[in-house]
C-alpha cells in the first residue's frame, strides 16, 4: 500500500467538482445546497461543477461512481467536494476505478458516509480531507462559522501546519432546510467547554485514519477498505465521530469492542473523539438529556480503551464531526497531538 501523499491544491478561480456519492438530497432541499454553492463561488473564489447525479434522489451506485470518475479525470477540476452524506456509499466503492483515481489525485472533502471514500483514498495513496460539505458547512444558516471557514480555507489553498482551536461556542440543533426564513437566521449556540484529555499525556504524531464510527463498523463488517495487515495502522492517529443517528453508548462500546477484538484499536497511540451530536429531529434532547448522552458516550469510549488500548491518549470534544463549527482534518495526512501542551496541529 502506498503512503498517502498530498494532492495538488486548487487556487481561487479554479473549478471544484460537487458530487453526491451518497444521497441526492440537494434535489430535495435546494435552499442550503444553493447557498453553499454561492459561498463556494463568492467566499472562496471557486467555480462549482455539478454532475448528473448530484441532485438526483435514488441515483444508482453506478451513476454516482461515474460522477466521481468524471470529477477526478477532468484536468480542469482541481478539487472535489461532497454535497452531503447518506447511508449507502459502501455500495459505490466496488465500482470505482482505483487506477483512474490514483492517476488523477485531487483533494476530496467530505465526512459522515463519505468516510467510505476517504478510506478508499487512504488505500489508494491519496490524502483526503475529513470535513466540509456543501449543504451542511457551506450552507449553514446565517453565515459560515468563522472557525469552519478559516479551517476550510487553509485546507483548500495552503500547505503546511495548522493549529486546531477548541470552539468557544457550538451548536448541534438543526433548522428546517425547506424554510427560507430559517436559513437566514443565525443559529443559537451554547458554550463549547474546551477539550478533555484522558490517558497517558505524551506527544503523538502520525497519519490519521478513521472517520464516522457507524460507517467504520459497516466497512469492518463488509471487510472493505480495511487493511489485511493491521500493522499499516500502527502509530496512526484515530479519528472518530458519531452521527445524527445518535448511536447509544452500548452501541459505541460494542463497535469499539469489536475493533479491539480484531486487534485494531491498540494500533493507535492517540484518539481524537469528535464532539457528539446530541440532538436530532427524532430525539430533540434538551440540555440535561444532551449532557447525559455525551457523558455516557465518553464513558463507553473510555471503557473500551481501558480494555483494549490502555496506552492510547484520547482527546474528547474536538470539533470535527457532526456539530458546528467543524474543523477540517487531513485524512491520511499528518496529525500531531501534544498532550502535555494541550495542542493539536494538522498538516494541510
Amino acid at each position: 500500500m502506498p503512503t498517502p501523499a498530498y494532492p495538488p491544491k486548487p487556487r481561487p478561480g479554479d473549478r471544484i467538482g460537487v458530487v453526491s456519492p451518497s444521497s441526492g438530497l440537494p434535489g430535495r432541499f435546494p435552499l442550503p445546497y444553493e447557498l453553499g454553492l454561492d459561498r463556494l463561488a463568492k467566499d472562496f473564489g471557486l467555480v462549482p461543477v455539478e454532475y448528473p447525479a448530484t441532485r438526483t434522489m435514488g441515483s444508482t451506485p453506478r451513476e454516482r461512481a461515474d460522477d466521481l470518475h468524471a470529477a477526478f479525470a477532468d484536468p480542469t477540476v482541481k478539487a472535489v467536494m461532497a454535497s452531503i452524506g447518506g447511508d449507502d456509499q459502501i455500495t459505490v466503492l466496488p465500482l470505482l476505478d482505483r487506477e483512474l483515481i490514483r492517476a488523477h489525485p485531487k483533494p476530496f472533502f467530505g465526512f459522515s458516509d463519505n468516510t467510505n471514500l476517504l478510506a478508499y483514498l487512504w488505500n489508494t495513496g491519496i490524502v483526503g480531507y475529513h470535513g466540509a460539505s456543501v449543504m451542511c458547512e457551506l450552507g449553514r444558516p446565517g453565515a459560515m462559522d468563522p472557525l469552519t471557514a478559516e479551517s476550510l480555507r487553509a485546507a483548500l489553498f495552503t500547505s503546511g501546519t495548522y493549529e486546531l482551536r477548541p470552539a468557544e461556542r457550538f451548536r448541534d440543533v438543526d433548522g428546517d432546510w425547506a424554510d427560507p426564513e430559517a436559513l437566514a437566521v443565525e443559529p443559537v449556540t451554547r458554550p463549547g467547554g474546551g477539550w478533555s484529555l484522558y490517558g497517558p499525556e505524551r506527544v503523538v504524531e502520525g497519519r490519521s485514519w478513521g472517520g464516522n464510527l457507524e460507517i467504520l463498523s459497516w466497512l469492518l463488517m463488509a471487510d472493505r477498505e480495511i487493511q489485511g495487515d493491521l500493522s499499516a495502522y500502527d502509530g496512526c492517529v484515530l479519528l472518530l465521530d458519531t452521527s445524527e443517528d445518535m448511536p447509544s453508548a452500548e452501541e459505541v462500546f460494542w463497535i469499539l469492542r469489536s475493533m479491539g477484538e480484531r486487534d485494531l484499536l491498540r494500533r493507535f497511540p492517540a484518539l481524537l473523539m469528535a464532539r457528539p451530536k446530541t440532538w436530532s429531529f427524532a430525539r430533540p434532547y434538551g440540555p440535561e438529556e444532551a449532557a447525559r448522552y455525551a457523558r455516557e458516550q465518553r464513558a463507553a469510549v473510555l471503557r473500551a480503551l481501558a480494555a483494549y488500548a490502555p496506552d492510547t491518549m484520547a482527546v474528547f470534544d474536538v470539533d470535527f464531526g457532526h456539530t458546528d463549527p467543524q474543523l477540517v482534518i487531513p485524512y491520511g495526512g499528518t496529525v500531531r497531538v501534544d498532550g502535555p501542551a494541550r495542542r493539536i496541529t494538522v498538516t494541510y
